[in-house]
């Protein structure tokens, strides 16, 4: 799962120096609902849904190319966890060992940086579509390839 804007960066207990945030890209939590629905309505749940390019990336990544992955991760995400220039606050309350009063909502406060879809969602959930679209894509091209070539002769 990709990083969400969810309320967790509010109440998480940390160590960083700055504030959490989700790794970027972030996306709104109604793009991994979606996701979630669709599988628990689905006649064959397929075992594994992938949602986000960051999540396709660091799949594809784990499987071929592991070390560079890591070594990626290891000069990014310290730094990629953190709000730049908004230091945390020592005494703020967490979750660790009580509840945090308060209301608290589905979104987070990254609305203005987080994306309202996925491609890959939307690929992902429709791939039989896809899939036909790409199968009439590449007729088309092989049809226009063979025309071509009854044209030169």
């Amino acid at each position: 799962m990709p990083a969400m804007n969810t309320w967790q960066f509010y109440w998480v207990k940390s160590r960083l120096p700055n504030n959490a945030q989700p790794v970027p890209p972030i996306f709104e939590p109604e793009v991994a609902a979606r996701v979630v629905v669709a599988a628990a309505q689905a006649r064959r749940p397929r075992r594994e849904y992938w949602v986000g390019t960051s999540t396709v990336t660091a799949i594809i990544g784990q499987k071929f190319v592991p070390g560079m992955l890591d070594r990626y991760l290891g000069r990014t995400g310290y730094k990629s966890q953190q709000v730049e220039n908004e230091p945390r606050d020592p005494n703020a309350s967490n979750n660790l060992y009580e509840y945090v009063p308060g209301v608290n909502g589905t979104r987070g406060r990254f609305d203005s940086r987080s994306k309202r879809a996925s491609a890959e969602v939307s690929i992902s959930l429709y791939r039989t579509w896809f899939a036909l679209g790409a199968v009439a894509l590449a007729a088309g091209a092989v049809t226009g390839l063979a025309t071509q070539k009854l044209k030169a002769r």
